[in-house]
């Protein structure tokens, strides 16, 4: 991305390049902005901005759902020259006050009505907040057209000033991290940062118009933000979802994405929807798909290594009419590449989608790294790696194990805590908190040293691994693994709401998951998938009890993070009393 700030850089894409920036359904339909029309409404509402008396450097928050207008409203603010403070949607009107205040915001862009109450709620507590602007009309405040129609208060000059005013090195966003443990920190992205990890992206993934990329993942999250901007630098189109997460899969079918971005629990669900397809019907079309399946798996890796023999090539040719094309079609089709990170996902999953012709490449890094520092490549992935390092990016592995990244992709500290700054640096890398072991080039995520379970007979254990093994389960949103200073594991787990109907009518019964959780039949089933999970370990590090909570962890409750990582802590706490009955008996 050849330009001094994002700001430019989007400008200079919008003039360069021609056809559909953004596509996005409503109302039925789906709607069209071109590049020119977009580069014509972020400087409408940069200059709108500017009449607002905000000064280059000011912060703005933004607050709502992934959906065109978040993009207009933060490459516009980029271009006016001020500081972008995203803030989860999800978040509750006290975690929206903290982020407002502690980044010192002066203006907050939201989506609606329902956005707006949970700032007025706090509002009382936000002395410094001047201005409140919303994307949909609600009566109680200005919205972005209006303040677009201001731009002749702010001349063209002014703009320009602005933009060349910017330099690399200056702070681009703050995006305060979902923090298991604590109120967030606020990480001091640079243009430089983003501008340098985007191009790092098109390296890696080797991504040329056309091209189009599915966006649902919330633009809070830093990667989301990267991605949007390498699809507009690199002239691809931005497909939004409908905002409806029961309608996720409707729409990107609708879609028709080139490039998917996603949480590995999306593609976790596609997995067990369409293993749970396969294994319906008659016998022999059972057969037909495990058939097809294991072809998959035999030659999507011969062909990349280019040794896939004739006869292997007619069969997947064959397997692929019958059965994988129609896995595809799921994503419209089109699908060259699917991205995942944020948190594990299974090998199995990567296997499947990959034997049916959906490449998923894993990536790993953290906010403080401006999203993935590590990615898998399309011409040599290792599945159940994160990756090699970025292009101009190192990975290290500390002496305790300890991933320590470094690189241009490094940010520039935590916004008003310096102690945390410190603390986080090790030289010029960043410490990650996570464990490690590089393979090659090719990382591998062991663990996380503070989440590290140590039994009563000194052994140390990753409970993420037994519990991601846990979640591979069709049946299972959540598990949360116990045992520190025990002589064994116990395990919390949840069941997948939108699964529950599925596993009572395999079982007999009705009802929902707070309903189902304590029946026989369902503690059955659960132990089958226990006893599955636990055959893939040695025995000190198999749960040996567990229990199926009536409620499902939420962000409400305060138990996830808004990118849905499980707060252990609060979990511990809150279910102590679960968990020590589980030892009881």
């Amino acid at each position: 991305m050849n330009a001094n700030s994002l700001g430019r850089m989007v400008l200079d894409a919008t003039e360069r390049h021609g056809g559909a920036a953004i596509r996005f359904p409503r109302d039925g339909s789906w709607h069209e902005w071109s590049f020119a029309e977009l580069g014509a409404g972020v400087r409408e509402l940069a200059r709108g901005l500017a009449a607002l008396g905000l000064a280059p450097g000011d912060r703005v928050a933004i607050l709502g759902e992934t959906r065109p207008e978040w993009t207009l409203a933060d490459a516009a603010a980029l271009a006016a020259g001020l500081v972008v403070v995203p803030v989860y949607q999800t978040n509750s009107p006290e975690e929206c006050r903290y982020v407002i205040d502690h980044s010192g915001a002066r203006a907050i862009i939201l989506e609606n009505a329902t956005q707006l109450e949970k700032i007025e709620a706090v509002k009382g507590d936000l002395g410094g907040l001047e201005h409140v602007v919303s994307m949909e009309d609600t009566g109680r405040t200005t919205t972005v057209a209006e303040l677009r129609a201001r731009a002749g208060e702010t001349p063209e000059e002014e703009l320009r000033a602005r933009l060349d005013a910017v330099g690399p090195d200056d702070v681009a966003t703050i995006v305060y991290t979902s923090g298991t443990t604590g109120p967030p920190k606020g990480c001091e992205l640079t243009h430089r940062n983003v501008l340098f990890t985007g191009d790092a992206y098109v390296q890696q993934i080797h991504l040329r118009p056309p091209a189009t990329l599915f966006m649902f993942l919330p633009l809070a999250h830093a990667l989301a933000r990267v991605v949007q901007m390498v699809s507009l630098q690199t002239g691809a189109t931005l497909a939004f979802w409908s905002g409806d997460s029961r309608k996720l899969v409707e729409d990107v079918g609708a879609a028709s994405p080139t490039h998917f971005p996603s949480v590995p629990r999306v593609f976790e669900k596609i997995h067990a929807r369409v293993l749970a397809r396969g294994q319906e019907g008659s016998a022999i079309k059972q057969r037909l798909f495990a058939w097809a399946i294991a072809t998959g798996r035999r030659a999507r890796p011969a062909m990349r290594a280019g040794n896939a023999s004739p006869v292997l090539k007619a069969r997947f040719a064959l397997a692929d009419r019958l059965v994988l094309s129609k896995v595809r079609d799921l994503f419209g089709g089109r699908l060259e590449l699917a991205l995942t990170g944020a948190a594990p996902i299974p090998l199995e999953v990567l296997e499947f989608l990959d034997a049916c012709g959906i490449t998923v490449l894993e990536g790993y890094g953290m906010t403080e790294t401006c999203a993935a520092a590590t990615l898998n490549t399309p011409e040599d992935p290792r599945f159940g790696t994160v990756g090699p390092p970025l292009p101009g990016t190192d990975v290290k592995i500390a002496e305790d194990g300890e991933i320590l990244l470094s690189g241009p992709n490094v940010f520039k500290g935590y916004h008003r805590n310096e102690e945390a700054t410190r603390d986080v640096f090790d030289g010029d890398a960043v410490r990650t908190g996570d464990l490690g072991e590089l393979d090659g080039r090719f990382l591998r995520i062991t663990g996380r040293k503070k989440d590290l379970i140590i039994t009563s007979s000194g052994k140390n254990i990753s409970p993420t691994n037994i519990e991601n093994a846990l979640r591979e389960s069709r049946w299972i949103s959540q598990a949360v693994v116990h045992g520190d200073n025990r002589s064994y594991l116990v395990a919390l787990l949840t069941l997948d709401a939108d699964e529950a109907a599925a596993l009572g009518a395999e079982l007999g019964i009705e009802g929902d998951p707070a309903t189902m959780a304590g029946h026989p039949a369902v503690i059955e089933a659960m132990q089958k998938e226990v006893d599955q999970a636990n055959a893939r370990f040695a025995r000190i590090e198999q749960v040996k009890k567990f229990t199926v909570l009536d409620q499902d962890l939420s962000q409400e409750n305060g138990e996830l993070t808004p990118t849905m990582k499980v707060k252990r802590a609060v979990v511990e706490k809150r279910y102590a009393d679960t968990f020590s009955a589980l030892y009881d008996g």
